[in-house]
């Protein structure tokens, strides 16, 4: 399946994307090539091939969703370089 240069001009213009001459016909050529190598791909028999989100067998790769002690404003700031009772006391960056 060739794709001409109209056919890039279009989705060019889709991606608001401006190309010259040369490039929409270097473009052009190489969307062929794609195509014409995802038919080679459609001769492959894969009827007995499932359907998969994954090649490996993955269940749950998250960790539970638990609660957690929450710290205290106390140790929050501990380590903050500026505070101001219990806030974080940052430099202004807008004047």
């Amino acid at each position: 399946m060739a794709i001409s240069v109209d056919e890039v001009r279009y989705i060019a213009a889709l991606a608001r994307l401006r190309f010259s001459e040369e490039e929409e016909q270097h473009l052009a050529e190489q969307m062929s090539e794609i195509l014409e190598y995802m038919e080679k791909l459609n001769e492959l028999d894969t009827a007995d091939v499932p359907p998969m989100a994954h090649v490996l067998d993955l269940y749950n790769v998250f960790r539970e969703d638990t609660a957690h002690q929450r710290i205290t404003p106390e140790e929050a700031l501990r380590n903050a370089p500026d505070a101001d009772s219990d806030y974080f006391r940052v430099p202004k960056v807008i004047e």
